[in-house]
């Protein structure tokens, strides 16, 4: 295993590093997951209410749309009342990016080609250089410039790309180099392909995702084909995957993706099979429930549920916290050491307390290197 890790190393794109917030996109920074808002914006207490629930979930970044000056109004105090740093989403009114930037944005997401002229986009850039905040260039194939649509007469690669420089363009000639890009298309084809086409242009970090990607389930399976294409290629900074779910779904989605490339450790990694007729217990139903009980924990730790003694040895002693199922006990492992023989009543207590047990552990460790270095 440790050979097969070697050699699918992943070796990332070099980009610039910026800041959103106190959350750095680019560089060597991890990879930062965000989701966006689907409440009324202009509904404090329930945009508050998701935000916190988003953090909780893990969000590095969350998006807020902000479509109206009483919006702006609204921002300022969802903003005051939430921690996690927040994009401001803005669309065809420029002057709500100048105000919502003064509201403590801590980012501007802008599509030059429904902000309108020249003049009107520099405006926002200038009042992001005077703010300090980044502005994130959002190029969609859903919203092509007319020209561009006459020029190619469909959405494709070399037209996204062209757009995106024509945007970059302006900011460049504004002596701007805080930003970041989005080129998304809801096809995949064309969405990792514009994407490797402009990381050829840019240095500027990259924000990944397949735009209307569709339901949870239809949704997941194509935003993890196209994200995870490119990010084994070394392109991508932060990302979204952009379900029609609740925007929870898209935080666990989205380090699910990183974690399964080992771009990033956030919580559990479950090893777990299918489970079949060899099953001494209910491996569904278990995963199910621990999934659940185990859903606070932010801690790196592998943890392994087989339902029977074909591959489960294996894979848990390979585990910080493993099970192989048998009857009429199960086995667990700690560390890849057989620790104790169970009841298959009790597989989900003691998977739980033996996790806590051993995070605790690992934490101390961690807390005596400090302390001696």
């Amino acid at each position: 295993m440790e050979m097969m890790s070697k050699k699918t190393e992943i070796k990332r794109r070099k980009s610039k590093k910026i800041f959103v917030g106190k959350v750095a996109v680019g560089g060597s920074s991890p990879i930062s997951v965000q989701s966006m808002t689907n409440t009324d914006t202009e509904d404090v207490k329930a945009t508050v209410n998701q935000i916190t629930t988003l953090e909780t979930a893990g969000a590095d970044l969350v998006r807020v749309s902000t479509p109206t000056m009483s919006s702006v109004e609204a921002f300022k105090e969802i903003k005051k009342l939430t921690n996690v740093p927040l994009i401001a989403d803005i669309h065809f009114d420029y002057k709500i990016a100048l105000e919502v930037a003064k509201a403590g944005a801590d980012c501007l997401r802008i599509n030059p080609g429904n902000i309108g002229s020249a003049t009107k986009v520099n405006a926002v850039i200038k009042c992001a250089e005077d703010h300090d905040i980044p502005i994130r260039i959002g190029v969609n194939a859903g919203s092509l410039e007319k020209k561009l649509q006459k020029k190619y007469g469909e959405p494709c690669p070399e037209a996204l790309v062209e757009s995106a420089m024509g945007h970059v363009e302006i900011l460049k000639k504004n002596n701007f180099e805080n930003f970041k890009l989005s080129i998304k298309a809801s096809d995949i084809d064309l969405m990792t392909e514009s994407y490797r086409l402009i990381a050829k242009e840019i240095d500027q970090p990259l924000h990944l995702g397949l735009t209307e990607a569709g339901g949870f389930r239809s949704g997941t399976v194509k935003s993890s084909i196209a994200i995870s294409q490119l990010l084994r290629e070394g392109i991508g900074d932060t990302l979204r995957v952009s379900l029609a779910s609740d925007p929870v779904d898209e935080i666990k989605v989205g380090f699910d993706i990183l974690k399964s490339l080992k771009l990033r450790k956030k919580g559990i990694n479950f090893i777990a099979c299918p489970s079949c007729s060899r099953q001494n217990f209910d491996v569904i139903k278990t995963m199910n429930e621990l999934e659940v009980r185990l859903e606070d924990i932010k801690e790196s730790i592998d943890v392994a549920v087989i339902g029977c003694y074909v591959n489960g040895p294996g894979e848990s002693k390979a585990a910080h916290v493993g099970l192989t199922g048998a009857s009429p006990k199960s086995l667990i492992y700690v560390d890849g050491t057989p620790d104790e023989k169970i009841s298959n009543d009790q597989i989900v207590d003691q998977i739980e307390k033996k996790v806590r047990i051993k995070i605790k552990e690992m934490a101390s460790k961690k807390e005596k290197l400090i302390a001696s270095s």
